[in-house]
């Protein structure tokens, strides 16, 4: 008789599956690219874009197709620091912070932090030990008052920038204590990446966790259950065994999201009555293609593309609201 074999029941994709420990996501790697290499934006909410397919090999090439979109409320982000990385044995340690001369204007930082004089150098000793650090990020933080969202306290990250080690200083330089917005770092038909925390749905059985089969019909005891904890030896429970638990919450990384615009005037994106559960855009915005993980009002943070540099501009005719 031949032997019975099948697929595994329950998908072991982002195991574990585990809360994040704040809100706003991190991202771990920048592609090597020249200048600011992401940027971050309130997600508001989906939209329908009707645009001309030019795409080579589409069965609709040049008619006019509609798409949905994600619409991000990207306010300005302000550079309040530089932070210098040194390359050990264990990878790159921080060794020194810049911060802005002007940071104690920003009266909504001290919702998040407070500064000493002693926390305060001179730029001028990045200078004298340049050759001794392998990375050089931006520190920024958020404007929410400028976003639909209704909140005052900021979010503070860093921010990655592209070249070599002089030009990332002579970049850090031109932009602490300014202003950067989305268009200094994306372009429109573009492909970028999006990172974000996903929706929290709480605790959760193994078919929506995982996606296991419902046992059938004459099953002992409960059916939307596994049906067995595993074989006799080794006498525990293995992690490959599908279990409840917490489902949601947790970084996603998205590739290749394609940018089908980037506004400057809020009004012609803007519903009537605002974006459900969100509210009304104030500021530069951000349409994507699809859909990105997370609730409306989350801080989806967005990155150059990291696996590919395909640049596809998009022919919009109407935005459906």
């Amino acid at each position: 008789m031949a032997k019975r074999n099948r697929p595994r029941r329950g998908s072991l994709a982002y195991k574990t599956k585990k809360r994040v420990s704040r809100l706003h996501p991190i991202i771990s790697s920048y592609p090597s690219a020249s200048g600011l290499l992401g940027f971050a934006g309130y997600k508001a909410g989906m939209i329908h874009v009707v645009v001309l397919d030019e795409r080579k090999n589409s069965a609709t090439k040049g008619e006019e197709i509609v798409l949905p979109a994600t619409v991000l409320d990207c306010p300005k982000l302000i550079v309040i620091g530089i932070k210098c990385y040194k390359r050990t044995a264990y990878g790159n340690k921080s060794s020194s912070t810049i911060w802005s001369e002007n940071i104690n204007e920003y009266k909504d930082l001290e919702r998040i932090m407070k500064f000493k004089k002693s926390n305060y150098k001179k730029i001028s000793k990045i200078d004298e030990k340049i050759d001794d650090y392998s990375d050089i990020r931006l520190i920024v933080i958020t404007q929410p008052r400028n976003s639909g969202i209704r909140k005052k306290t900021p979010e503070i990250f860093e921010l990655g920038i592209g070249g070599n080690i002089k030009e990332k200083l002579s970049l850090s330089k031109e932009k602490l204590g300014k202003e950067i917005k989305i268009s200094d770092a994306f372009r429109q038909g573009e492909f970028i990446d999006s990172i974000s925390v996903t929706k929290g749905k709480g605790t959760q059985g193994v078919i929506k966790r995982f996606g296991t089969r419902r046992l059938p019909r004459k099953a002992k005891g409960k059916r939307r259950h596994i049906g067995s904890l595993g074989a006799r030896t080794p006498q525990r429970v293995k992690w490959t065994v599908p279990q409840a638990g917490q489902l949601g919450l947790q970084n996603r990384t998205e590739y290749n999201k394609h940018v089908l615009k980037i506004g400057k005037i809020p009004g012609e994106i803007n519903p009537t009555s605002g974006f459900k559960n969100y509210g009304l855009i104030k500021s530069d915005y951000i349409l994507i293609k699809g859909s990105v993980s997370g609730p409306s009002k989350r801080l989806i943070k967005i990155r150059k593309g990291i696996r590919s540099t395909k640049y596809q501009p998009t022919q919009i005719k109407e935005i459906i609201l």
